[in-house]
């Protein structure tokens, strides 16, 4: 029971609350309070207003809508304002920034409301008014707003306000490119000005408003300046020199182009204390750097808002700060100091009462370079700090700084920079001295040369040079000399004795080490004694970019490598320079600022062991090689057909000294076409044509000869050294012709003109040569007789053997014709005989006819081996064949087997074998062996006739 109590309980209040929602939703709650006003500062109309206490009670959401209006305009600007009350019943506010001076005319504001879950709205509200200058009496028109402040870059509203009664008839920006729109011809003359960007010194638009007369109220004008809002401040830091004063910095940035009452205004303003710091602020229009300093007394923490507004704008910056972790130290001041050759003490004083101290020094080199000392002392009024390791005579500058040694916030600045110069000393390190030896009459020329090893000092203002020289044998006899410093050579004369000479450089202080040089005498036949240059050959060497280098075999005996040249070969005197090596080093880069490509430079080695030096190599080289400076001449040429030596000179040597001579290039070719000759390389002029390219690698050759020329052409040859610099740069041709070959005469004349003379002659004798070698015989083919149609067959005639008679009769077989020949020989046989025979023949022959004609005589029958028979009518001999048809080529006949017997027209032969024919098929067998040969059948020189 008492669960179900409790339940009821907690659900009645639920619904109680849920009912008066409803109500209250159902409910409106209309505006009962309701105010406008207007920020003419800030060009605003503020909205103030309130609902009934039941509202705020129940907490409700609710929904406001503005209306905003001018006075003779139709627009209305309509904003949504959403709230959700509370039970503090305060007011509701909202603002609305106008785009034109509120000054120009009246703005008329209304409200209604809604609870945001309720969809009706209340009624309106009354119109309230915020009356403008339209709605008073004017002396004169009047151009708002009234602050003239323009920002550059964005665009403004200009109004202008006439009297009652009077219109605005213009309106417009007075000398100036800015553009702008205008609205005239009513009270309210109104200009709009877009992207208002000024250029040059003028930063300031002058606005000009008439009305339609010409008495003095009748017009206005207004002078606007175009400035930019200030930046935030930069760079916003505070510190204290003495803890007495604190000073804030800050960096304004951009010039804002506002000056005089227009400028940005700084404040500073104190969170800890709720009190704007007493300080005046002070910029540099230079730097653009502002500072405020002001009395601590005993306050040490401070939160400072830093604030610069203008009319455009305000921007703030803060800083909080313990003053005794920003302390910044005066810089120390009165520097003095004791020194001796190689330390100062340094002392100074500074005004930083009660602060301790941790100082720094600064030292500057003579070459330029900074070392930084730390100093451990933290008095509070004097310190010093002492510099050691310092080279004497030596000339440096100091200064000091400091900063706070507990909370240290940053270095003071540099004291003022004192130069101080250490003491003299006796000079430090050697002199490197070395010479060179003239023999003369009764003795030796000795060219001393010396300088100042590295790392060698003078210590002092100045120095001398004192050289000693004495008989190694005899040290009783000392000669010496004195120079000044200025000098770094000269020349004694010694006798042919071993001489011991020293060298050292003196000051006010005292002497340097001593440097000895041991020159052997002249008879002196030891290992040790210097060779001459005659008798070293000279090796060539080779350059690089940073120098030339120069290697030479190491000797066990020696303790050091000396290697000497001169920087100017060409000059007197040369400038003698030299160079120590260890004894472990066996190659050296030489390099000097005076080595210049294309100079030949000589390097002699020395070893040197107790003081004394011996010639053991020389070297030749060059920075870089350049291609020679002279054309080589051709002296003389020795030319053939096919071929041309040329000769040449040797190069002149003072012409060489640019590289090492490598050889010579040769370049031919034909004047009026490209070469390509064999055994040559094709090279491209610079004019495009192309030439024959022949090296030669001897530099000692003086002739080569050219090959594979054509005869009877003229050609241009050109002869170029080069050196390991490259080839002479210019080619100097000469030309040459090459002369006609009569070996190619000769043959041209057995080839082409002995022929060609034998034909001319042939066809001028062409009836003669024909009458000797093919004379003219009788043609059946020509006679009457054949004209008859019975002796045709088709195109061709044909004479039958029994139409006429014979010239010839052939046997095939050697051994038929003599048996032929025996029966011409034996009595004439009975006339029945000849008749068979005769018939034998005849049927033969039409045989062979017919079948000729059948196969149209196409056949092409086997070449055989023939005896014919002449018939002594004719005086003529033909050569014959088997068949009437076949070819002349293909007959094999042999003189010497033709038999020819006289042929008897009164009677025919028997053609008989060894054995009289058995059987008739033998007898058709053997007269198948003998055919009659037409005499058309005759060949001339491969011709039928």
């Amino acid at each position: 029971m008492m669960n179900h109590f409790m339940i009821l309980a907690v659900l009645l209040p639920l619904r109680t609350c849920h009912t008066a929602y409803s109500q209250q939703g159902s409910l409106m709650f209309p505006v009962t309070y309701f105010n406008v006003s207007k920020d003419l500062a800030l060009q605003r109309l503020l909205v103030e207003w309130d609902v009934d206490k039941t509202a705020h009670d129940a907490e409700l959401a609710m929904s406001f809508e503005i209306q905003v209006r001018r006075a003779d305009e139709a627009t209305v600007w309509t904003d949504f304002h959403n709230v959700t009350l509370n039970k503090s019943g305060k007011p509701l506010h909202w603002i609305w920034d106008s785009d034109l001076p509120l000054e120009c005319m009246s703005h008329s504001v209304r409200i209604r409301s809604k609870a945001e879950a309720s969809k009706i709205w209340s009624q309106w509200s009354p119109w309230e008014t915020v009356l403008g200058l339209d709605a008073s009496d004017n002396y004169g028109p009047k151009i708002f707003p009234e602050e003239k402040v323009i920002e550059e870059g964005l665009g403004i509203t200009l109004c202008c306000v006439g009297r009652k009664g009077q219109i605005i008839k213009e309106f417009f920006l007075l000398d100036s490119d800015v553009h702008y729109f205008s609205e005239t011809n009513r009270q309210i003359g109104l200009l709009t000005v877009k992207n208002v960007t000024l250029r040059g010194a003028s930063r300031h638009v002058t606005v000009y408003c008439k009305e339609p007369c010409s008495e003095e109220p009748c017009y206005a004008h207004a002078l606007f300046f175009v400035g930019r809002p200030p930046d935030t401040p930069g760079d916003f830091s505070c510190q204290t020199r003495n803890m007495t004063t604190v000073t804030c910095t800050w960096n304004q940035g951009k010039d804002t182009y506002l000056y005089g009452r227009h400028s940005s205004k700084h404040t500073l303003f104190d969170e800890f204390s709720q009190n704007l710091v007493p300080c005046t602020v002070s910029c540099s229009e230079q730097s653009s750097q502002c500072s405020c300093s002001w009395d601590i007394g005993q306050q040490r923490i401070y939160n400072i808002t830093l604030t610069v507004e203008n009319a455009l704008g305000r921007k703030t910056a803060m800083e909080a700060f313990d003053v005794t972790h920003r302390i910044y130290p005066l810089p120390p001041f009165q520097l003095w100091e004791e020194c001796t050759d190689t330390e100062i003490k340094l002392h100074w004083n500074h005004q930083n009462k009660g602060i301790e101290l941790f100082c720094q020094t600064e030292v500057f080199q003579p070459n330029g370079k900074a070392e930084l000392y730390n100093g451990s002392d933290t008095q509070l009024h004097h310190t010093s700090i002492t510099l050691g390791g310092l080279q004497p005579f030596t000339k440096y500058t100091a200064r000091v700084r400091c900063g706070a040694a507990k909370n240290f916030w940053r270095w003071s600045e540099w004291s003022k920079a004192q130069t101080i110069r250490t003491k003299e000393a006796a000079p430090s390190g050697k002199v490197d001295i070395w010479s060179e030896i003239t023999p003369v009459l009764r003795g030796r020329n000795v060219t001393l040369f010396w300088k100042q090893e590295p790392g060698f000092r003078a210590n002092a203002r100045s120095i001398s040079y004192e050289i000693t020289w004495e008989k190694v044998e005899d040290s009783s006899k000392a000669e010496c000399i004195s120079l000044s410093s200025a000098y770094n050579s000269t020349r004694i004369f010694i006798d042919n004795h071993p001489y011991r000479i020293t060298i050292m450089a003196k000051n006010n202080v005292n002497y340097s080490l001593p440097s000895i040089l041991i020159i052997p005498g002249a008879t002196d036949n030891s290992t040790e004694k210097m060779l001459n240059d005659s008798e070293l050959k000279e090796e060539k060497v080779n350059g690089t970019e940073d120098g030339i280098l120069i290697s030479w075999e190491p000797r066990h005996a020696y303790d050091s490598y000396v290697i000497d040249w001169c920087n100017f070969p060409m000059s007197q005197p040369c400038d003698l320079q030299w160079e120590r090596f260890g004894p472990s080093t066996s190659s050296a880069l030489i390099s000097s600022a005076a080595f210049v490509p294309g100079v030949r430079y000589n390097f002699r080695v020395y070893g040197s062991t107790a003081n004394r030096a011996s010639l053991l190599e020389r070297k030749t080289g060059y920075l870089k090689e350049q291609p020679p400076e002279f054309c080589t001449e051709v002296k003389n040429i020795e030319l053939s057909n096919h071929a041309v030596t040329l000769f040449w000179d040797p190069c002149p040597t003072n012409k060489t000294d640019r590289g090492f001579l490598r050889g010579y290039c040769i370049y031919v070719s034909p004047v009026q076409e490209d070469c390509n000759l064999k055994g040559s390389k094709k090279h491209v002029h610079s004019d495009g044509s192309v030439l024959c390219k022949y090296t030669i690698e001897n530099p000692e050759e003086r002739r080569y000869t050219v090959k594979h020329l054509t005869s009877n052409t003229k050609y241009k040859l050109a002869v170029v050294a080069y050196t390991g610099g490259g080839e002479f740069p210019e080619l100097n041709f000469m030309y040459i012709d090459t002369p006609f070959d009569s070996d190619m005469m000769y043959l041209l004349v057995l080839l082409v003109i002995v022929p060609s003379l034998i034909v001319t002659i042939c066809v001028w004798k062409m009836k003669w040569v024909k009458e000797c070698c093919c004379p003219v015989i009788p043609s059946p083919n020509k006679s009457k007789v054949l004209s008859f149609k019975e002796f045709k067959i088709g195109p061709e005639k044909v004479l039958k053997i029994s139409d006429c008679t014979p010239d010839t009769l052939a046997v095939d077989n050697k051994v038929e014709a003599q048996k032929l020949h025996l029966q011409s020989l034996m009595p004439s046989t009975p006339t029945e005989d000849k008749t068979d025979v005769h018939n034998s023949f005849w049927d033969y022959h039409n045989e062979n006819e017919n079948e000729n004609e059948k196969r149209n005589f196409t056949s092409t029958p086997t070449p055989q081996t023939h005896t014919w028979f002449e018939n002594l009518a004719y005086s003529s001999h033909l050569a014959v064949e088997s068949d009437p048809y076949q070819l002349p080529e293909t007959l094999e006949t042999s003189k010497a087997e033709v038999s020819a017997v006289p042929y008897q027209p009164q009677y025919y032969l028997s053609i008989l074998n060894d054995d009289v024919p058995s059987s008739p098929g033998e007898a058709a067998g053997r007269k198948t062996s003998l055919r009659y040969i037409s005499q058309t059948d005759v060949h001339c020189i491969g011709r039928r006739l």
